[in-house]
């Protein structure tokens, strides 16, 4: 199934979604901040069309990256591929954003999402909560080339490079959430350690805005109810940062672990640990931990400068059972 779009000078594939001018979204957002409803408020439940393995169905959207089939069936589907601001409440904020605002952005995500005539396949897949992991290639590519979206994948794995490509486009126009700025990393989930229970640890989850591969936050942090929650960034000298991979480089503890990196992989992995005070990628997931504690280390002596850190992309910390209903947090009422 293939449309125009206009507006945005080329063919959306996989689905059918409507026109929305500039005009009509700056609109829809000034409406929107003044009159908020959450989608529990007692309206009719929104019903969308998608062709969901060659079958169309009517589906509830309650944000854009999830739906639930309506009737006997009632599956419960998590669109992969790519994420949408969380639409329960005024959670995200980065750049010059605010809560509100974000979440504005996350309920016109829902909208375009509701709006649409999309084309899906399950993949026969769980995720955590239980949903069932589906593909809808024409929704996550227009909803991230307007930047309504980002792209996500829960693993090291770049997203997809339709998707990757479509999300630069967005961010180079500064769509939708790009607008008021681009942190290196989205933050996307935060869990305080008490929801630890069964001894696995504790993590929060980081998303590249550079490919979308995602990034695990570990912590022993205990987060009060509506606290903001940031992943912070630091600048730091490239001194600094050449005189700490000459030191892990001759360093015992962690021989074994950079002895494969070649000389700009491990500068790589020192700058982004300097800025970021986080492992990603370049070094295997078994010896993550161990090389981050080493650093973090080297971090609280001051081997990485005094700067202190800039918060980048932030969350608000709302506990799974108090986002909805009338027990609400009161920070989302």
């Amino acid at each position: 199934m293939h449309t125009n779009d206009r507006r945005l000078g080329r063919r959306t594939r996989w689905g059918r979604a409507p026109h929305a001018s500039p005009f009509s979204l700056a609109l829809l957002v000034g409406i929107t901040l003044t009159a908020a409803v959450p989608d529990d408020a007692g309206a009719a439940e929104p019903r969308t069309r998608v062709i969901l393995d060659g079958k169309l169905v009517q589906v509830s959207f309650n944000d854009g990256d999830t739906f639930r089939v309506l009737g006997a069936d009632g599956m419960k589907a998590r669109l992969e591929g790519f994420n949408t601001l969380e639409s329960y409440g005024p959670v995200h904020q980065w750049g010059s954003w605010t809560e509100k605002e974000m979440y504005v952005m996350a309920k016109l995500a829902t909208m375009h999402a509701r709006k649409g005539i999309w084309e899906c396949e399950s993949s026969g897949k769980a995720d955590t909560y239980g949903r069932v992991l589906v593909k809808c290639p024409g929704l996550a590519e227009d909803l991230v080339r307007r930047g309504l979206a980002h792209v996500l994948t829960v693993d090291d794995e770049p997203g997809n490079p339709i998707l990757v490509e479509a999300q630069r486009e967005a961010m180079a126009e500064r769509r939708g959430i790009w607008s008021h700025g681009v942190p290196e990393y989205v933050l996307t989930s935060i869990h305080s350690v008490e929801e630890d229970t069964d001894g696995t640890g504790t993590y929060n989850r980081l998303v590249s805005t550079d490919d979308g591969h995602s990034l695990k936050w570990k912590h022993q942090n205990r987060y009060s109810e509506c606290s903001k929650v940031c992943h912070m960034v630091y600048d730091v000298e490239p001194a600094a940062i050449d005189e700490a991979t000459k030191a892990l480089r001759a360093d015992a503890t962690a021989a074994a672990i950079v002895e494969s990196l070649d000389d700009a992989t491990l500068r790589e992995v020192v700058a982004t640990f300097a800025r970021h005070r986080r492992i990603d990628r370049q070094v295997a997931k078994d010896d993550r931990d161990k090389l981050e504690r080493l650093l973090l280390g080297w971090a609280s002596m001051g081997r990485f400068g005094n700067a202190e850190g800039q918060p980048s992309s932030c969350m608000v910390h709302i506990d799974f059972k108090r986002r909805f209903g009338t027990g609400r947090a009161a920070c989302l009422k």
